[in-house]
């Protein structure tokens, strides 16, 4: 077991994001635990797959056992998992906000509260947790308030436990995306949806990855909300 590397879980793997975030920390030379619904289990030198829902709290014992078993430290967890589904708020059915409690909120606590025990005893550690812009910046074109009440919640949660273990060197920050180009959003739609960015562009998946690792490096950030919306956040705009 070689505990001079640095050690990354990212959820929500199996794809787009979360995809990328895996091969942008093993291309810097990290151990990663991987997880998804999705995944099929995969146990390489430098990679282990655990598939399992996020909403599951077993899910995370099993992330946090694996990455501690196979690789002995856990560095950086990134909370990447997350829905979202676009819709007036009389049309959410009660599916749906269920659905969106257990992935969104209930996915980043028991992943978080899982790693943080290991992290302190290590004195080091960082979470960081993928959220969205539109909390800042509601649109009409975009109505999503069950993003905003969960990935809310999760920005408020991100400055509380930033401040809650300052002291004890462990970081806890979050990416707050616009629109990115990924897998679940279709081609056709590409030209509108970048026209909600006063960029005119819609993100890449590349321009998440690089926050983010900005954030794992940059050791003296906490409690950021890093957003990555193409000026979204900065203020009222006409679209």
């Amino acid at each position: 077991m070689d505990k001079t590397r640095k050690v990354a879980i990212v959820t929500g793997a199996s794809q787009g994001i979360g995809a990328a975030l895996v091969q942008a920390f093993i291309g810097r030379n990290y151990l990663v635990v991987a997880n998804s619904r999705s995944l099929k289990a995969v146990d390489h030198s430098d990679l282990v797959a655990v598939p399992g829902d996020v909403a599951d709290p077993q899910t995370a014992e099993r992330v946090v056992r694996e990455a501690l078993n196979r690789f002995g430290r856990i560095d950086t967890l990134v909370n990447n998992a997350g829905i979202f589904m676009a819709k007036p708020f009389t049309a959410y059915s009660s599916e749906d906000y269920a659905a969106y409690l257990a992935t969104n909120v209930t996915g980043f606590f028991h992943m978080t509260q899982g790693v943080m025990e290991t992290m302190v005893k290590q004195g080091s550690g960082h979470v960081v947790t993928i959220t969205t812009s539109l909390v800042d910046q509601p649109m009409t074109s975009v109505p999503s308030v069950l993003a905003s009440l969960t990935k809310g919640a999760l920005n408020a949660a991100t400055k509380s436990l930033a401040t809650e273990y300052a002291k004890r060197n462990v970081r806890v920050n979050a990416v707050a995306p616009g629109i990115i180009k990924t897998p679940m959003h279709q081609v056709e739609a590409h030209q509108a949806l970048a026209s909600l960015h006063p960029m005119g562009r819609m993100g890449e998946i590349s321009d998440v990855v690089d926050a983010v690792m900005y954030l794992d490096t940059a050791g003296f950030v906490t409690g950021e909300i890093l957003h990555v919306d193409g000026g979204q956040a900065a203020g009222h705009h006409t679209f």
